[in-house]
């Protein structure tokens, strides 16, 4: 088509018409408008696309610095735990230390009111109800053939006839009795099983004795031995009070 000869393009020519000419620019034309609104859309493609990946980067920004800013507050969580729990354990130690000068006391004021028992010839007390024991001494145990123990009594009083055994607590309950009561209810089986044929009397002592406490150890037959300063004496029995035997 290069090489066209003036001939060939004169015969080319031939039979073109002004209409056909004008519908081929049209066609150019709107190939062109074609190509253009292609262009377009491939540039407005090409921008979203761009748009696409600045709004991914910006929303990977913003999870870096939430992340950081989460594992910071975290950290501060976490040193703020460790504070407190460092307190706590401090606050810990403190009411330990509190409580075993308190344990520590306890056990001195059970001492002072075992000591002003036995120091106070407890004996000779009961003499005026008719007991007329010839030893006192503290912290009898009693052992089976096993050498196993099967109970210590805090203050014994006896003669040849009476054995008298004393629970001697800084502050006296009721389980105390009960507990007593048990404990002289062993002594006795043991006494039995080796034919020894004294009389059991029980009595409980207390730095502090209630009430409703005392009323009940009476109830149950046991003297009730209360410390006064830096003695000890009998509480009053009531009227009919008759001391329990084993």
């Amino acid at each position: 088509m290069d090489n066209m000869t003036a001939e060939q393009a004169a015969e080319a020519a031939k039979g073109l018409t002004f209409e056909k000419v004008w519908a081929v620019i049209i066609e150019t034309q709107k190939s062109l408008q074609d190509t253009q609104k292609s262009l377009q859309e491939t540039q407005k493609s090409v921008q979203e696309t761009q748009k696409s990946v600045q709004d991914t980067q910006k929303s990977v920004q913003d999870t870096l610095q939430n992340t950081q800013r989460s594992v910071q507050e975290t950290q501060n969580v976490m040193q703020e735990t460790q504070r407190e729990t460092n307190e706590s354990f401090k606050k810990i130690e403190k009411t330990v230390e509190i409580l075993s000068k308190n344990i520590g006391g306890l056990g001195n004021s059970l001492g002072k009111l075992t000591e002003s028992i036995i120091g106070s010839e407890l004996f000779k007390k009961f003499m005026e109800y008719g007991y007329m024991y010839k030893r006192q001494a503290p912290h009898i145990k009693y052992y089976d053939e096993d050498a196993k123990l099967i109970a210590e009594v805090d203050l014994f009083l006896e003669n040849g006839d009476y054995a008298m055994l004393v629970e001697i607590k800084t502050e006296l309950s009721i389980e105390d009795i009960n507990e007593h009561l048990a404990r002289i209810e062993k002594i006795r089986k043991y006494m039995d099983a080796r034919d020894e044929n004294r009389k059991l009397v029980g009595a409980v002592a207390g730095g502090t004795v209630s009430g409703n406490v005392l009323i009940y150890a009476q109830r149950k037959g046991l003297y009730v031995i209360i410390q006064n300063g830096d003695s000890a004496s009998i509480a009053a029995v009531p009227q009919g009070f008759k001391a329990r035997e084993w």
